[in-house]
């Protein structure tokens, strides 16, 4: 599907929009649910990586393909090598075959699981062979995605000793780890993060308990480029979410302060309202601990003609597509001037946005969603826009509730 975004005649906006649970939250307490069925979850996300996450975990035996879901691949290799007479093949798209799982595969081998490569050693797919996991000490990389470590985490208290978890290095993707950590903590398991160590204890039953989960902060990346774009006093009403929220992109807040943004919580919801213009020449941020924000960050920065410096990202080339690479290639063709390394992402000001550019998608939910703004400042095709439904599949339909003109071609 590709589509065509139109400017709008007027760049005011004044609507509201009701956004679905967390992508991340929800295929935590998924997996927390598979391990304690009498947890009882409410506004789980609507993604096709929530549904191959419910869809996974009621395999027992046989291929389960989870497609592109990253966070799935992970969460689900955990679990299935610690639950006993499970017996699957873990597998999913050309791209996730070419991603990375060689250190979780180690560190849960020396927790005494069974698993083996089905193809390229250190890439799915994986053989797992489910079994009582004893050991209860492991070490890894801190500076590794959180997902590696959130995975063993929430394993941990299903495991008979549980587990004591040794991070060396530098931690990144802290948010993450603490929202893991915080949701084990709502179900009534004992955890300590102490320096570089967690420790999570054994716990084998838990009690009643229903949990709702925040609307996804990822997805309220786009509307707040989409405000920073708008004129002043334009406003978008979110629901639902919560001010000491657990995710990590809820930083998003403060950024966009600096667009003059104002984020106001009220009743379970946000509002989003643009007080002034831009504040400041230039952007300058660490983004390690909300990745997934750069994109969109970049986008806005260009839209509204200011330079970024963006660092923090070296979890951004393993991802969907190498975001880094996508993000130059496409912003490059609307006009802008950007460089990359291994870990950042430079945007140089430019009053010129080149118009009615095909961006193209790369298979990743966030390039189609990051570039969406951009139709306030001039018109744009998005290639395979129907990629979008991996995390947020209203989001189409969302833009037409803002006002803009979406058409397919």
């Amino acid at each position: 599907m590709k589509l065509h975004l139109s400017k709008l005649e007027k760049g005011y906006i004044n609507a509201s929009v009701q956004i679905t649970g967390s992508k991340s939250e929800t295929n935590r307490l998924l997996l927390l649910q598979a391990l304690f069925p009498n947890l009882k979850l409410k506004n789980l996300s609507n993604s096709d990586d929530a549904k191959v996450m419910q869809k996974g975990l009621a395999i027992s035996d046989g291929d389960v393909d989870i497609h592109h879901a990253g966070t799935a691949m992970r969460f689900l290799t955990s679990y299935f090598a610690s639950c006993e007479n499970k017996n699957v093949l873990l597998t999913g798209s050309p791209r996730m075959k070419e991603r990375p799982i060689k250190v979780l595969v180690e560190a849960l081998r020396e927790l005494g699981a069974d698993i083996s490569y089905a193809g390229t050693e250190g890439y799915p797919p994986l053989r797992i062979k489910g079994k009582t996991l004893k050991k209860q000490k492991v070490s890894l990389p801190a500076n590794i995605s959180s997902q590696y470590i959130s995975s063993l985490l929430l394993v941990a208290p299903s495991l008979e000793n549980g587990l004591e978890l040794d991070l060396v290095g530098k931690i990144t993707s802290v948010p993450y780890i603490k929202m893991t950590l915080a949701l084990l903590d709502e179900i009534g398991v004992n955890t300590e993060f102490e320096g570089n160590r967690i420790k999570v204890h054994p716990m084998a039953k838990i009690a009643d308990k229903t949990l709702v989960v925040e609307s996804d902060w990822s997805a309220a990346s786009y509307f707040y480029s989409i405000v920073a774009m708008a004129e002043v006093g334009s406003e978008i009403r979110l629901t639902a979410y919560k001010q000491n929220s657990l995710q990590g992109d809820s930083v998003l807040a403060d950024i966009y302060e600096d667009f003059g943004i104002k984020t106001t919580f009220s009743n379970h919801g946000v509002i989003l309202k643009k007080e002034t213009d831009f504040k400041k020449s230039t952007i300058i941020l660490d983004l390690s601990n909300a990745p997934d924000i750069a994109q969109t960050i970049a986008v806005t920065c260009f839209g509204l003609g200011i330079a970024c410096r963006l660092g923090g990202l070296h979890t951004l080339p393993i991802k969907e597509t190498d975001r880094l690479a996508a993000m130059k290639a496409e912003l490059k063709k609307m006009g802008a001037e950007v460089s990359i390394s291994a870990d950042s992402l430079s945007l140089e000001s430019s009053d010129t946005i080149t118009s009615n550019v095909s961006i193209d998608t790369y298979n990743d939910h966030r390039m189609a969603m990051a570039f969406a703004p951009i139709a306030l400042k001039t018109d744009v095709y998005i290639n395979y826009a129907g990629v979008v439904s991996k995390s947020y599949p209203d989001f189409w339909k969302d833009m037409k509730t803002l006002g803009m003109i979406v058409k397919e071609v």
